[in-house]
């Protein structure tokens, strides 16, 4: 399914393409990334789960996360277009499930563009101060009639940053390059002073009796899955993988730079704030403040306040930014309104998407408390996450054959076979004179032809392709397997209300499945024509089918472990988004009227599309 897709983001790059270099991929992941997170998860965790040990929690679930970032890293620079995730599942696994996939992201960026929005509001009003400082019209009001508790202050933001992405992408890239700036020069002033401080008091808070592992090293995996959600945001680099100007190359170094600065930040930080007091001591609330305070630095909390008011600001901007260019891909596909796939002529941006999306989130950030609703922001994530690892293995062991392409491109597809059919034959008739025996793909001639020329060739190639499709569908079937096992075994390893010998049983049955279809994934042959999909010569995921495998079991057991409310209120959603898929997207999919055509005629009926652009253009000019 990788056509309309391609087809369309071959056309957006002929129409728009703009300018987005390497480092505002960075300064994106970077600025999404590090959110509030770091300023407040440091204190809970270490208090309830790690100890001193925080460190190695933030290490472990950076490299956690940057397994799902080389899946990221194959599939943005073979496929950088609009959608990210849902695209990625829409030309791999299929379009019921990208529309799941991108369903689900839409509620993860409303809802968390709306949470972001209403942290800033009270880190403003400390740090001017206090709410009786912010103008009236942006402070906090109850309205006890219905039980809400409205924010002026959140909402103007949201349309503040909406009205900024809807100036341009060069505009809001220097808008997040400078927030994101503010924010790594405060975190540098907590590591230098906090550093500084630490050590004229002694490293104080690692000079205690119950070790480095107060917790056990159980509590130390336990804090780092909390603080594995501070990673997320790195994927919002290739949301906008359309305005890359060399995605093959821009993409995968932003993802790959992000993680590892945001990496090394965190660990920095929680060396310096662990160091500082001892862990039992931290505010859960203000850690990082209340440890500056008890070394006599009160001033730093100034500093310490805009560095979360900045990190807020940039999180706030890169969740707002990837969901009109979802919604956009969603429309190219049918899935949705044509409206959201309209782009303006001077700004080249998705503007009626991107008005649409920030007008939602701003009237959830006005009057929703979305702090009961965190935990749905996960889910989308993971799904993505996990979607993203089995994308990498069906690409690898079974990429399609045929892809489809919009109707409107068949005065080129017929053009094209038709040359590569002349062309074959004059290459067939040089092969029968000069008696080489060359093997013939099988769309480039009738059929029968090979055979009645070559009857030896035709033989062979039967019998590859026979050898070839038997080998993917015992691919397939592991992969699901895979799967199931994985499904079967965080299910038992979560079930905590079972009794110990169920729990181990079924563990061990899922476990079971899973080793025996991963080793049989392991002993296959990858496809070939796996060298053939998307673009070429970008970077590639290492060590498959083991790191990928690896990304669905880590990010299958932390969606498992989410809660049975959080899964009811998904599944609420993803009802809705069923409906609405079966009683218009499906009715309205590009797919309805696609033309199937081998994956080999993919660039030659590009570039004849191109030049037909082209000579259009130079016609209208003249």
């Amino acid at each position: 399914m990788y056509g309309p897709r391609a087809s369309d983001g071959r056309r957006s790059r002929c129409s728009y393409i703009l300018t987005f270099a390497k480092c505002s991929c960075i300064q994106s992941g970077v600025g999404t990334t590090i959110g509030a997170g770091v300023y407040v998860l440091v204190g809970t965790v270490a208090r309830e789960h790690t100890g001193p040990a925080l460190t190695v929690s933030f290490l472990i679930a950076g490299l956690a996360a940057a397994l799902s970032a080389f899946c990221y890293a194959e599939l943005a620079s073979r496929c950088p277009s609009a959608g990210s995730a849902y695209h990625y599942a829409y030309i791999c696994i299929g379009e019921s499930v990208a529309w799941l996939i991108g369903w689900s992201l839409i509620l993860e960026y409303t809802i968390g563009g709306s949470a972001i929005a209403r942290g800033i509001s009270p880190n403003l009003a400390l740090f001017f101060g206090g709410e009786d400082k912010l103008p009236a019209f942006l402070v906090r009001h109850a309205i006890p009639q219905l039980g809400v508790v409205v924010d002026p202050c959140a909402a103007v933001l949201v349309l503040m940053v909406t009205a900024l992405l809807c100036a341009g992408i060069k505009e809001s890239s220097l808008v997040q390059t400078i927030v994101t700036t503010l924010n790594v020069c405060a975190m540098l002033f907590i590591i230098i002073a906090g550093g500084y401080l630490a050590c004229k008091t002694g490293w104080a808070g690692y000079e205690l009796r119950d070790g480095f592992f107060p917790f056990s090293v159980n509590g130390m995996l336990a804090g780092s899955a909390i603080v594995f959600f501070s990673y997320i945001g790195f994927d919002a680099v290739t949301g906008a993988a359309e305005e890359a100007k060399r995605p093959l190359r821009d993409l995968p170094v932003g993802i790959g730079m992000t993680l590892t600065l945001c990496c090394i930040l965190y660990m920095l930080v929680s060396v310096v704030i662990v160091g500082l007091v001892p862990y039992f001591s931290l505010n859960p609330d203000t850690p990082i403040s209340s440890a500056f305070s008890a070394n006599g630095m009160q001033w730093a909390a100034y500093i310490v306040t805009a560095g979360a008011v900045t990190a807020l600001c940039a999180s706030l901007m890169g969740s707002l930014l990837p969901q009109p260019r979802l919604l956009m891909a969603m429309a190219r596909d049918g899935l949705v309104p044509s409206f959201f796939s309209d782009i303006n002529t001077s700004t080249q941006v998705p503007v009626k998407s991107t008005v649409t999306a920030g007008m939602l989130a701003a009237v959830l950030a006005l009057f929703m408390d979305v702090s009961e609703l965190s935990g749905m922001v996960s889910v989308g994530t993971l799904l993505a996450f996990t979607v993203v690892a089995i994308s990498i293995l069906i690409l690898r062991y079974a990429p399609p054959d045929e892809v489809p392409l919009p109707s409107s491109l068949q005065q080129f597809i017929d053009s094209v076979r038709k040359q590569l059919d002349d062309d074959s034959k004059a290459i067939e008739r040089k092969e029968y004179n000069d008696d080489d025996i060359v093997e013939q793909s099988p769309h480039l001639s009738e059929p029968g032809e090979a055979s009645i020329q070559f009857p030896l060739i035709e033989k062979q190639f039967t019998a590859d392709k026979k050898c070839q499709r038997k080998r993917r569908k015992i691919a397939v079937w592991n992969i699901a397997l895979f799967c199931i096992g994985v499904l079967i075994l965080t299910s038992a390893a979560s079930a905590d209300y079972l009794p110990s010998l169920v729990r181990f049983s079924v563990g061990a049955v899922g476990a079971a499945i899973l080793l025996c279809s991963l080793i049989v994934l392991a002993c296959l042959k990858q496809d070939e024509a796996r060298h053939s999909f998307g673009h070429t010569g970008g970077f590639l995921c290492p060590f498959v089918p083991f790191l990928p495998a690896a990304c669905i079991l880590i990010n299958v057991y932390l969606l498992i472990s989410l809660g049975v409310g959080t899964w009811i209120r998904v599944s609420v959603w993803l009802i809705i988004g069923i409906s609405v898929y079966v009683f218009y997207g499906w009715r309205h999919s590009s797919l309805r009227t696609a033309v199937y055509v081998p994956m080999e005629y993919l660039d030659h009926i590009y570039c004849a599309s191109s030049s037909h652009h082209v000579q259009t253009l130079n016609l209208g000019s003249h």
